[in-house]
């Protein structure tokens, strides 16, 4: 009988590694209150380029649906979207996404998400190696949206998501409900999200884990007479405290130079990400995210300057469109995400 990890947590340790992962020095880990913090990681370059998150910037871009059903339009008919994303520690994320308009006021989508975690080893319970395996999560999904008014659009994503890890497996299925508000005239957008509403149909073991529940508010504003926007998401609005650990230089002692950060202050800014796009035409953007969660998560002492920050941008031309991101929030580990999107109705003119 093979002993790899308890399930649950061998399941917090690769969320953990995903979201936190430090190479060559320490790492304070923050977070893995849930075995499915995975759910959270970006499918879109653009959102993942303005800090990771954004719910609320209008776009033709059926990924960007993933970070609210609302944004899914029939603007995004016959679109079809792959992502990838390069990952830390040889992880790698990637997916397809297809969308279609439906009648006078709605649309839909479905897509898939492969999470691969790289090969692990597999052990006896004495130590001893057996041989490998490869862990991973797949999620389902399925998107609605309506245009309940002409500025008010509604939409619901429904995910069904399997985890196999060697011989434990698990299934949970979740909802994200979304809405969102844009005014043409002034080009204000306003979004409200609570994502992954939902439970396990299939445990890992005895204990049901429970899912990465989250209400998510934002806003963005573009400027009438210039070519930026503005954007600024509220996150983890379900609890207010959201203390971290980080290193006291001042102390030498392994064990006891960690001090807790808990302030006002702190806590304040750990529920937001601000971001600015550049956009001089509808075909071309460049966006610049920052998310001090992020950095405050990355404290090591070997914190990157960079931490924190993220960059992306892309183009469309004729009937594609491409995207790309970077960020490198750990001195050891670079991210990578891209995005190519094709209009298909084109094709069929």
């Amino acid at each position: 009988m093979y002993r790899i990890i308890l399930c649950n947590t061998m399941h917090r340790v690769l969320c953990c590694l995903i979201l936190l992962v430090g190479f060559g020095g320490r790492i304070v880990a923050q977070e893995g209150k849930s075995s499915y913090d995975f759910l959270n990681i970006p499918v879109s370059s653009h959102a993942h380029g303005l800090g990771g998150n954004n719910i609320s910037i209008i776009e033709e871009d059926i990924t960007m649906a993933y970070q609210n059903p609302a944004l899914l339009g029939q603007e995004m008919d016959m679109q079809l979207s792959l992502n990838y994303m390069r990952y830390v520690a040889d992880m790698n994320i990637a997916g397809v996404s297809f969308g279609k308009a439906a009648r006078a006021r709605g649309a839909w989508s479905v897509g898939m998400q492969y999470f691969g975690y790289g090969e692990m080893k597999l052990a006896e319970s004495n130590g001893v190696v057996t041989g490998t395996f490869s862990p991973k999560d797949i999620i389902f999904n399925g998107m609605f949206s309506y245009d309940i008014t002409g500025r008010l659009r509604g939409g619901i994503d429904a995910k069904l998501v399997y985890s196999n890890y060697e011989q434990y497996s698990a299934l949970a299925l979740c909802v994200d409900l979304g809405v969102n508000y844009y005014n043409p005239e002034t080009e204000w957008s306003l979004s409200a999200v609570v994502k992954n509403a939902g439970g396990q149909l299939k445990r890992f073991n005895e204990t049901f884990e429970r899912m990465p529940l989250d209400v998510q508010l934002g806003l963005s504003k573009t400027f009438r007479h210039a070519p930026f926007r503005i954007s600024v998401t509220a996150q983890h609005l379900t609890r207010w405290k959201m203390p971290y650990t980080a290193i006291n230089d001042k102390l030498t002692d392994t064990e006891d130079n960690l001090v807790e950060k808990n302030k006002f202050a702190a806590n304040l800014f750990r529920h937001f990400i601000f971001a600015a796009d550049y956009v001089p035409s509808q075909n071309l953007y460049i966006g610049l995210g920052y998310n001090y969660k992020t950095r405050s998560d990355m404290s090591t002492y070997r914190r990157n300057f960079l931490s924190g920050f993220s960059l992306g941008a892309g183009i469309k031309v004729k009937m594609f469109s491409i995207g790309a991101s970077y960020a490198q929030h750990h001195i050891g580990g670079n991210t990578f995400m891209f995005n190519l999107t094709a209009g298909l109705s084109q094709f069929l003119r």
